[in-house]
């Protein structure tokens, strides 16, 4: 007896999530940055496991804070676009090696301070208020699932 195929795996369709870019109009430290949103909201966001990339050469580790809104039963996570620490795992030998010391998560943004995701498929960011005279308005952007950030975010959530 054959046995037949549900699915095929090539047919399967991701679908893109969205995610916002959070661009701070000066330098601030992190703990005050989540103790001014935290002071202006009914969430509150706490530091969480960072998340961990591996490279060739680093490993590289970006903070991430969490809250979860209990009206709309949602999980929302700001991620550092840039990394804050690296470990180093073997000396470089190449004379022109690609891999620095500093990552960031959106290399074409390198401008952009936070990543901010939501487990929603859709999500609503205007539940979090952000500081007027810190932030920028936040940009919605889209990943598709051949992205990297997008795995990574599948795998963290």
């Amino acid at each position: 007896m054959e046995i037949q195929k549900l699915y095929d795996i090539d047919d399967i369709e991701f679908e893109d999530i969205t995610i916002a870019l959070v661009r701070l109009v000066k330098n601030v430290p992190n703990h005050e940055f989540f103790y001014k949103i935290n002071q202006i909201n009914e969430l509150t966001f706490s530091r969480s496991i960072d998340l961990m990339i591996p490279g060739a050469y680093y490993d590289y580790y970006f903070p991430r804070f969490e809250a979860y809104h209990k009206y709309t039963k949602t999980c929302f996570t700001f991620i550092s676009n840039k990394s804050s620490d690296s470990k180093q795992k073997k000396l470089q030998t190449e004379l022109f090696s690609e891999e620095k010391n500093i990552k960031f998560l959106l290399n074409n943004q390198a401008d952009v301070q936070y990543i901010l995701h939501s487990s929603e498929q859709f999500p609503d960011f205007s539940v979090i208020l952000l500081p007027e005279n810190l932030v920028f308005p936040i940009q919605d952007y889209t990943l598709s699932s051949d992205e990297e950030l997008y795995q990574i975010i599948q795998y963290y959530e």
